[in-house]
Formats: structure tokens, C-alpha cells, sequence
């Protein structure tokens, strides 16, 4: 059962010795090797055990207030246990009632006990370093021996940032950089009121009462010793305790009342309309807490991993496959719903990911290329460089230029920069931020527009002739891939109508000429009929995704009340590779082109597949990646909205692809700071709310029968 503050996210159950156990997970835990690790687990054991055992049992999920309650026994000999994580403040808290006095203990429980070797399957956790020529260690965390308070952290003595930039042939930028995984420590502090240490790692409560409170405050940082760490985590215990525990409650209370009041989307008529909506509170749920720490959501198990046995092997908690690394065409499908439902919080430290790594990007450009711009790998460690392996240790690199990868599922794959573009433009069309235009979007849009304009030649026509390059990681060697010819006219003329104050004339101008040198988009026939291509001239295929179908999403050139939507549902028809789980976007790419049955059909069957081991319903996966499954989750909450509301430039577009028979309830956010909250019933709609009320002139109200 999950349950988080943004950054901090535990994974907490109840075992038949009625032992409450948690791993807990940090957003920013990187070890010295990129991977990002738990913190610890903890196990929460109540005296005398006949007080739990033989007893009724009870663990609620409480959604509205993002807390645990545990309760053991009725009364009159019941205990009662809340477990919170502070939304405000990086402290765990677990409080204890009980009608009679008992005894508690929390019990760090430490595996990376000694130094050891990743080796086998398992270096795949620690993606990016196989076939490195030295060996891979995971080193030991520490545990301070104190009297009142137990004190564990995880140190990186050592880090990958230098070898790897050198590795790279980015030895020039190790002056201009920090590293960020040096000397990084992560961990915490477990105290208690009236407890005391009783073997090291347990803390245990000097005498029997009826009320206990565990807290567990925990830090990371970078510090030249470890023991400045320890004194800055001492003063942040400090601090947060300063806070009265009710007033604490209270506030941490509101901010979740606050997110539920953001946006919502309640579906009733059948099984199928109560699964999705199931999925869709529990996906966003997850995603809220996990998505506002100093680093974006992993799309393989985010901060919820836990020990798995698959295939035959047994991992422990810090593993998940493809390791640390960002994907870009995973990544993003966490992020394209919190637009719709208003969550911006939690988008910037995906945006800010970027905005932190674009120096090197731009540097690596004109390190390797010679011009400016700026170009972000398609599998990145989240200070922007590649990843070893992909860019190929000196055995692999053997006539290689500096500026090749070694690994061609991603060579050529830089298009993830125009997405992100088109991600920041909708999310400055709804919130209409100018500080974030300022200082995030334009920075950006110039470097990767730049990137384009000067990377590329132009064809005896005067038009952009992208290549070398590959349609995604399927169509290597292609030409003009359709990901970037529509991701180019996509955010070209989106570019284009930003407030003319804030764009200098010489941007405005390279983007006007640039758009006119795009191609148009390619095109070939099946059967007969004329279809969206992959690329103007494909190559060899060689993985299981659809490019052609960019062109609906992420780059909405076609859709419901849009030209030449039936070139688009031809090549949605025609489309090689067909799935509702994981990464594939069938379902949000149907609904954009209103097809109405297919973009049910395709979400009742995400929302279906949870991980048959794990007892939480949203745990998907692990699919393409691992559990829990963050692009599965993401991809059916962006899905859901599609289906229900869609929006371009100004206008809104209401059930452009919602089944006729679900009735829903909805909060939804659309550009110009606009709020749509409406209730729809039988086929009708019976509230309609749009705030400011002057966006009704642009809002068009579609019904099932219609489509």
C-alpha cells in the first residue's frame, strides 16, 4: 500500500505476525553508481504480541488525507495506528492509540549491510555500467549507535559523473560542472517520545502507554563530511518538531484536500466505467506522491519498488530494470495528464530536469557538432549525459566518432526536445505563467529549435532533410522521420503566437523561416490507400512502436473537429503494432481521433491489468519496464481525458470520444487559466460550469451520437 508527500513515498503492509513493515523511498536517493536507492525498511512491532494477535484486522487507504490507518483489535482492547506522511515537511509520522497501555518499537532494518558486487542479471539495475571494465559495488550504509534516536545514511564516496563525461568526450565540462553524486548522503533519524535505543537499530518505548508517536525525518544532501550531514539532519529534526503535531496534521490535511479539489473524474453506467475511475484517483494518486522532490518520477517503480521474485530470480527492493535513467518516451507519460488535472506542482521537476541539464546539452552540441543548440539524449542520467553503455565503452567505440553512440536504438532519437517543447507550451496555454515562459520555455525552445535549424541541410527544394536519423528506436536510418516533421509544425506556430513582447525579433524570425522550410508530412499508401508514413524514406525496422501516429500524439495535427482526420484514422487502422498496456498509446491516440468503442475498449483493458502478485490495485506493470508500472498508469489517466475533454489554441471540445453509455462527473483545467466542471447524466448534461464563464463561447459540446 503506497502512501507518500511528493518527494518521500513509503510501501507499507502488514505481515501474519501482525509486524507493520514500510520500505521508504526518496525521490533524490541517488548512490555513486546512478541508481536510485530506498532509504531503508522499517518494521514496527507492538508488545505484548496478544494484543494483535488473534484479533480482527483492519488496514484502510485513506485517499483524502493521504494516511494509513491500521487497527488491530475492537474495543475495548483495541489499538489504533496512523501512519502520515508530512506533505509539508520530510518527516514520517506513525502514531499509536491503544484503550490499554502497550509497547512499541520501530526496527531499521539495513541490507546493504557490506560492500558487494553487482553482478549478473542484477547489473541491469544499475543500467548504464554493463560491461564496464571495473567493477560495479554497491557500498554499505552506516548506522549511528545513539542513545535515544537511531541515525542510518548511505554515503557516495565515490561517484560515475567524472568517468562518465570523460567517457563521453565531455572531459572539457568537469571544470564548468558540479558533480552530483559525490559525497551525496541520504538517510534519517528515528526518535520517539520517552524510547530509547535498545540494540543500535531499534528504538524502543521505555514504558508501557496508551499513546505513541514515531517520527522519521529524513535528508539529502551533499556535505563535505558525513558528519555535517548529521548535524544539518539534527537541526532539521529540530525544526520540524518545533511544529505542533495538530497543527502539522491539520496543514498536511489541507494540502491534500486542496489536490483533491484541483481537478476530478468520476465514471459510473457500467464495471468497466467503475474500473477506470478506480485506476485513473489511484494512478494520480501515486503520482502526487512522488512527483514533487529534486527529481522527476522514475517510469519503472518510481519510489514504490519493493522486493520482487520474477522469472525465476529474486531481487531486493533497490532493483528495477533499465535502472536510473531517464527515458524520455517513458518519462513524459506521466506528465502529459497533469495539465488536464491541474496539477502544475508536479511538473516541475520533470521540467527543471531539463532546464538544469540544458548547459551540458548545449556545450555537447558544440563540443561534438560545432554549432549551437542544444540536444537531449533519449536515455539520459538526469544531469544530461548518456548513459556508458549506450554511448559505448572505448571496446565498442572502435571507429566511432565522438558524436555516435555506440548503441542505435538511440542514436539518432533526439525528437524528445520538441515534445518536451509541446508539453511546456500547454502547460503555459493553461496557466498562462510568464515567469515560467521567461525563464524555462523560451530558453528551451530556443536551444532545440536551434539545434534543428543548424544541425540539419536543406534538400534541393530548401526544405530540412533530417538525416541521419530513425523514426523512435523502431526505424533506424530513415529520413525525415514523422516525430520530428510533426513535432516541428507543431510547436513552430505555437511558438509563433507567444506574447510578442517577451520574443525578440531575431527568434520570431529564424522560427517563421524555419517553418517554412519543414517538410510536409510523409506520407505512402497501403492498399491502395494514402496513409501516414513512419518517414519519408524508412529504414530497417528493428522495435515495436508507431511512429507514423505521432501525428494525433503527441503532436495533435489531427483529431476530432481537425482537417483530414480520416488520413489519420487510416493510419490508426493500419498502425503494425496494437496494445493497451505499458507505453503504447493506443487508447489516448483513439480518443483524440474520436473513436469512440476503440478508446473504451483499449482503457477498460489498461485499468484491468494490475500485477497479479501485488495486492495494490494501481500496481501495474511491470510490462515493458518494471513495478510499479509508471508510463501504464500515466498513459490510461491521459486517456481518460482525452476521452472526455480536448482542447487546441482556445477552443474545448466536450465527449469528443466518451462512451454513451457512462455518466461522469468531471473538473477539468484547459487553457487561459480556464476551469470546466460539468456533470453528465443519461446522455445529457446536467451541470455545466466554465470558469471565467466568457470561455463558453469557446467550448463545443459533442455527444456520443454524434460520433
Amino acid at each position: 500500500m503506497p502512501i507518500g508527500n511528493g518527494d518521500i513515498g513509503l510501501n507499507l503492509w502488514c505481515q501474519e505476525d501482525r509486524d507493520l513493515v514500510f520500505y521508504i523511498g526518496k525521490t533524490d536517493a541517488w548512490s555513486e553508481n546512478a541508481r536510485l536507492l530506498k532509504l531503508g525498511r522499517v518494521r514496527i512491532q507492538i508488545s505484548p504480541k496478544s494484543f494483535v494477535n488473534n484479533c480482527s484486522f483492519q488496514q484502510i487507504l485513506n485517499l483524502r488525507q493521504c494516511e494509513i490507518i491500521v487497527r488491530f483489535g475492537q474495543h475495548p482492547t483495541e489499538i489504533r495506528i496512523r501512519i502520515w506522511v508530512d506533505a509539508n515537511q520530510p518527516v514520517i509520522r506513525i502514531e499509536a492509540d491503544g484503550d490499554h497501555p502497550f509497547d512499541i518499537q520501530a526496527h531499521l532494518e539495513i541490507w546493504r549491510n557490506e560492500d558487494r558486487l553487482l553482478e549478473g542479471n542484477e547489473i541491469h539495475s544499475a543500467y548504464g555500467l554493463s560491461g564496464s571494465p571495473d567493477s560495479v559495488v554497491v557500498h554499505a550504509d552506516t548506522a549511528i549507535v545513539d542513545q535515544n534516536k537511531v541515525i542510518w545514511y548511505h554515503r557516495n564516496c565515490r561517484s560515475i559523473w567524472t568517468e562518465t563525461l570523460t567517457l563521453q568526450g565531455m572531459g572539457n565540462w568537469l571544470d564548468q560542472g558540479t558533480d552530483p553524486l559525490q559525497d551525496l548522503t541520504f538517510g534519517g533519524l528515528i526518535q520517539g517520545e520517552n524510547f530509547t535505543n535498545f540494540d543500535g537499530t531499534i528504538l524502543k518505548s521505555a514504558t508501557p502507554q496508551k499513546h505513541h508517536l514515531v517520527s522519521i525525518h529524513l535528508l539529502t544532501a551533499q556535505t563535505a563530511t558525513p558528519k555535517q550531514w548529521i548535524s544539518q539532519l539534527q537541526q532539521l529534526s529540530h525544526l520540524t518538531n518545533l511544529i505542533p503535531l495538530d497543527q502539522a496534521r491539520k496543514t498536511h490535511q489541507q494540502w491534500w484536500t486542496d489536490f483533491w479539489n484541483r481537478s476530478w473524474i468520476f465514471a459510473s453506467g457500467d464495471e468497466s466505467a467503475e474500473t477506470v475511475t478506480h485506476g485513473y484517483i489511484l494512478q494520480r494518486f501515486m503520482t502526487a506522491c512522488a512527483g514533487r522532490g529534486n527529481s522527476p518520477i522514475k517510469f519503472n517503480g518510481s519510489i514504490f519498488t519493493v522486493d520482487a521474485h520474477l522469472d525465476g530470480r529474486d531481487y531486493d527492493a533497490d532493483y528495477r530494470n533499465w535502472g536510473g535513467p531517464y527515458w524520455f518516451q517513458n518519462t513524459r507519460l506521466s506528465y502529459w495528464p497533469l495539465l488536464a488535472s491541474g496539477d502544475f506542482d508536479l511538473l516541475q521537476p520533470y521540467f527543471q530536469m531539463y532546464i538544469d541539464a540544458m548547459p551540458l546539452a548545449q556545450a555537447r552540441t558544440k563540443q561534438y557538432f560545432g554549432h549551437d543548440g542544444a540536444f537531449f539524449p533519449e536515455t539520459m542520467y538526469f544531469w544530461g549525459s548518456y548513459t556508458q553503455d549506450n554511448y559505448g565503452w572505448p571496446n565498442q567505440r572502435a571507429g566511432l566518432p565522438v558524436h555516435t553512440t555506440a548503441n542505435q536504438y538511440i542514436r539518432y532519437e533526439w525528437q524528445g526536445g520538441l515534445e518536451l517543447l509541446a508539453q511546456m507550451l500547454d502547460y503555459y496555454a493553461i496557466a498562462q505563467d510568464d515567469g515560467f515562459l521567461s525563464l524555462t520555455l523560451l530558453p528551451i525552445a530556443e536551444a532545440v529549435t536551434t539545434f534543428y535549424d543548424q544541425h540539419y541541410p536543406r534538400s534541393n527544394k530548401g526544405e530540412l532533410r533530417i538525416e541521419p536519423a530513425q523514426a523512435l528506436e523502431t526505424y533506424w536510418d530513415s529520413v525525415n522521420p514523422m516525430p520530428e516533421i510533426a513535432g516541428l509544425r507543431f510547436v513552430l506556430p505555437k511558438l509563433l503566437v507567444l506574447p510578442t513582447d517577451l520574443i525578440s525579433h531575431r527568434l520570431r524570425d529564424q522560427w517563421t523561416r524555419l517553418l517554412t522550410e519543414v517538410p510536409e508530412l510523409p506520407t505512402h499508401q497501403i492498399d491502395g490507400q494514402v496513409v501516414l508514413s513512419p518517414a519519408s524514406e524508412i529504414g530497417p525496422k528493428n522495435n515495436q512502436e508507431n511512429p507514423e501516429l505521432y501525428a494525433i500524439f503527441p503532436y495533435r495535427l489531427f483529431g476530432v473537429n481537425k482537417p483530414d482526420i480520416e488520413l489519420a484514422r487510416r493510419a490508426f487502422t493500419y498502425r503494425q503494432h496494437r496494445g493497451s498496456y505499458g507505453w503504447y498509446q493506443d487508447d489516448t491516440q483513439a480518443a483524440f481521433l474520436g473513436e469512440t468503442d476503440q478508446a473504451h475498449n483499449y482503457i477498460a483493458s489498461r485499468f484491468r491489468q494490475k500485477h497479479p502478485q501485488s495486492r495494490f490495485p494501481a500496481f501495474w506493470g511491470p510490462n515493458f519496464d518494471w513495478l510499479p508500472d509508471q508510463t501504464h498508469g500515466g498513459n490510461g489517466m491521459m486517456a481518460l481525458q482525452t476521452m472526455l475533454m480536448q482542447t487546441e489554441d482556445q477552443k474545448i471540445i466536450l465527449f469528443p470520444a466518451w462512451p454513451q453509455n457512462w455518466n461522469v462527473t468531471f473538473k477539468l483545467h484547459a487553457p487561459l487559466n480556464t476551469t470546466v466542471e460539468g456533470i453528465y447524466n443519461k446522455g445529457k448534461l446536467e451541470h455545466l460550469s466554465v470558469t471565467p464563464e466568457v470561455r463558453l463561447e469557446d467550448l463545443v459540446q459533442m455527444s456520443p451520437e454524434q460520433l
